[in-house]
């Protein structure tokens, strides 16, 4: 029994080995296309998140507060005072395929929630991005955005929440 065992199995490595199927040759612009159709994987990093620091509430009403993504410079509007701290804009780095367009989306609002349950609203994101973004040479395309924070139920507390980025070629 062990023999035949034996012998079964070196007749299956022993077996030739399919024929290969020879291609056409095919122009070089051919080759160039399809070597173009295999794309490099967008990869999103975020390197920072945006920061507000410190703000309060002047009354018994909401109020808002915003970062430009340009200077990280903080702006209150009423119903909100800024208390100092360092605001910072959110960094984002995109890498990809170089030299392709990219369409990258911002959601039109995030919904952010404290420890104890307050809920305040981020909205109105706006980015440093030229109306057509880029990868460089490198296959590399950094940002910065900003938006606007709006307190509900004239609750504070110390927010957070995820920004969803969608990137896609173009």
């Amino acid at each position: 029994m062990k023999v035949a065992f034996a012998l079964m199995a070196a007749s299956v490595a022993a077996a030739p080995a399919p024929a290969e199927t020879v291609e056409p040759p095919r122009c070089k612009l051919c080759k160039q296309a399809e070597q173009r159709s295999v794309e490099v994987p967008l990869r999103v990093e975020v390197d920072s998140g945006l920061n507000f620091s410190r703000l309060a509430l002047t009354g018994r009403t909401d109020g808002s507060a915003r970062i430009d993504p340009e200077t990280s410079r903080k702006l209150t509007d009423a119903g909100m005072v800024d208390l100092g701290g360092m605001a910072v804009s959110g960094r984002v780095r995109v890498t990809g395929e170089p030299r392709r367009y990219v369409r990258i989306d911002m959601p039109p609002q995030v919904m952010l929630r404290s420890a104890h349950g307050a809920e305040a609203e981020l909205s109105d994101f706006q980015t440093n991005l030229e109306p057509m973004p880029r990868l460089d040479d490198a296959g590399t395309l950094e940002f910065n955005f900003g938006g606007r924070l709006s307190t509900k139920g004239s609750q504070g507390g110390n927010f957070r929440g995820r920004i969803p980025i969608r990137v896609e070629y173009d």
